[in-house]
């Protein structure tokens, strides 16, 4: 399983999470998962796992619920239509223009894991 969504080097603000199993996941479609207060969008395409936040950044509007369009790694605001990149969080059309916020991933065995800052930390 691939690593994606990565940052270069460890930073010691952030700590690594349990987010679900790999098989909860169903290839090429967007799954919503909550952590606490954090809503947050999984997606696996192919051998690679994204996960970006789920509330679109123009209207609030859960983008696990929209299209992901796998070829070109991205996922779709149902009610809008805005479009973010899954690797980056880039806001790719209107009327969105704020990006995602982007998670590292990594797998192991048959879990994924999320690195999220601490609790506490202002990042």
């Amino acid at each position: 399983m691939a690593i994606a969504n990565q940052q270069s080097g460890p930073n010691p603000a952030k700590e690594w999470e349990m987010l679900c199993r790999v098989s909860e996941l169903k290839n090429g479609e967007a799954t919503r998962i909550e952590i606490g207060d954090l809503k947050l969008s999984a997606s696996k395409i192919n051998e690679s796992i994204y996960v970006v936040s789920d509330m679109c950044t123009h209207a609030n509007y859960s983008l696990s619920d929209g299209p992901l369009h796998a070829g070109n790694l991205t996922i779709e605001c149902w009610k809008h239509g805005a479009q973010f990149c899954l690797s980056t969080g880039a806001a790719l059309t209107l009327p969105a223009t704020k990006p995602l916020d982007t998670f590292p991933t990594k797998v192991y065995g048959e879990n994924v894991y999320i690195n999220l800052p601490r609790k506490g930390n202002n990042e």
